[in-house]
């Protein structure tokens, strides 16, 4: 088959990523699809909350809170302790506040009209 381009070949330097970095981080872009989960991850930018919070918080069923804060979880994108009873949910790091910041403010830039 031949190529689609002519220009010549690029010499680019192997990728210093591993095929578990690379599988994490698909894990991560997944829970960032959801603009629910999304929601919770800028309430948790603003402090630890625990679950009933972000239930009140979201008006949402504590089912279905519980439900986003596991995929979020399961990313590495948020961090849990229990005191007794209650859960309190935060950030995993301020990686997760600069990705959040990054994805956002892209979100709301101008969209681009294709070249041709």
């Amino acid at each position: 088959m031949k190529p689609a381009c002519t220009h010549a070949p690029l010499n680019l330097p192997a990728l210093a990523i591993s095929a578990s970095q690379l599988e994490a981080a698909g894990e991560m872009f997944h829970a960032l699809r959801d603009p629910a989960r999304l929601r919770l991850l800028i309430l948790l930018s603003q402090g630890e909350r625990c679950v009933t919070e972000l239930v009140y918080a979201e008006q949402a069923k504590l089912g279905s809170i519980s439900a986003r804060l596991k995929v979020l979880h399961g990313a590495r994108l948020v961090k849990r302790r229990r005191v007794a009873k209650h859960v309190f949910y935060a950030l995993s790091d301020d990686h997760v506040l600069t990705l959040l910041d990054s994805v956002l403010a892209h979100a709301a830039e101008p969209t681009q009209p294709a070249s041709s």
